[in-house]
């Protein structure tokens, strides 16, 4: 992997033969320097989202988004996880993905603890109709309980279903949606201030409009799938397009790792 942006005083000279070119594996202390949160004020919050994207922009392949992934995404993916306080993704992508509670990683241990973090982040599904399947070990085994984020109009008798199974709910909107808004508020006065979604794409579309997105990490993957593959993010148009600046430029075997803030 190198850095291609930005271009610090300790970037290495150019490569003066074809050996130096050879990729080198970064450490996960620095990959985790790479993406650490900014610094928060006392009350305030960051959240950023990990996506993959193909070069025609499908963030999909037979619905799922691990076709189009590669082992160093699937590296950066786990340390934005151990950055996080919290990971938030739609019921949807819970489904087909398969999603499992986050583990704790020795490697971001003492990291972790210097930030007064607990072992691993929190999960927090937003869904309306809760349609989960909640005998799953996302909410009956996760080394910290399970969030599940809704509006005050869900159905009582799966909120009920969902707190027996140890999931606790929190409420994000005053009718059966939920207002993307308000989830960061919620979450973040729960002291889960550093904040992670990993889509899917209606819900980070769903962010997108509400401009509640600080940072976008966007890996964009040396490959072309055509179809009707989904973008990123979807649902309605934003009125004025919402503008971010670069923040991190990685490169390895034709995949781009690239971070971009708002300004």
């Amino acid at each position: 992997m190198r850095r291609l942006f930005p271009v610090t005083d300790q970037t290495p000279a150019p490569p003066r033969d074809a050996a130096d070119l050879a990729d080198r594996e970064w450490s996960l202390d620095e990959l985790a320097e790479a993406y650490a949160y900014p610094a928060l004020t006392a009350d305030g919050h960051w959240l950023r989202a990990n996506m993959v994207s193909t070069l025609d922009g499908g963030a999909q392949h037979d619905g799922r988004s691990q076709p189009i992934s590669g082992e160093t995404d699937m590296r950066i993916f786990g340390t934005l996880r151990a950055l996080a306080d919290v990971v938030v993704v739609g019921a949807e992508t819970v489904r087909q993905e398969g999603y499992r509670p986050a583990r704790a990683r020795e490697a971001f241990a003492a990291r972790r603890a210097a930030c007064g973090q607990g072992p691993a982040p929190a999960i927090a599904v937003v869904t309306a109709s809760l349609d989960l399947d909640f005998s799953l070990p996302l909410f009956t085994s996760p080394l910290v309980p399970t969030l599940v984020v809704t509006g005050a109009a869900a159905p009582a008798d799966r909120v009920a279903e969902a707190t027996r199974a140890g999931a606790e709910v929190v409420v994000a909107g005053e009718g059966a949606g939920v207002d993307a808004g308000r989830v960061v508020r919620e979450l973040a006065a729960r002291g889960l201030r550093r904040q992670l979604t990993e889509g899917g794409p209606r819900l980070l579309g769903q962010f997108v409009a509400a401009d509640a997105l600080d940072e976008l990490c966007l890996t964009i993957s040396p490959m072309l799938v055509a179809g009707g593959a989904q973008r990123i993010a979807g649902g309605p148009s934003v009125t004025v397009p919402h503008r971010l600046a670069p923040a991190c430029v990685l490169e390895e075997a034709g995949f781009l790792f690239t971070s971009y803030r708002r300004i």
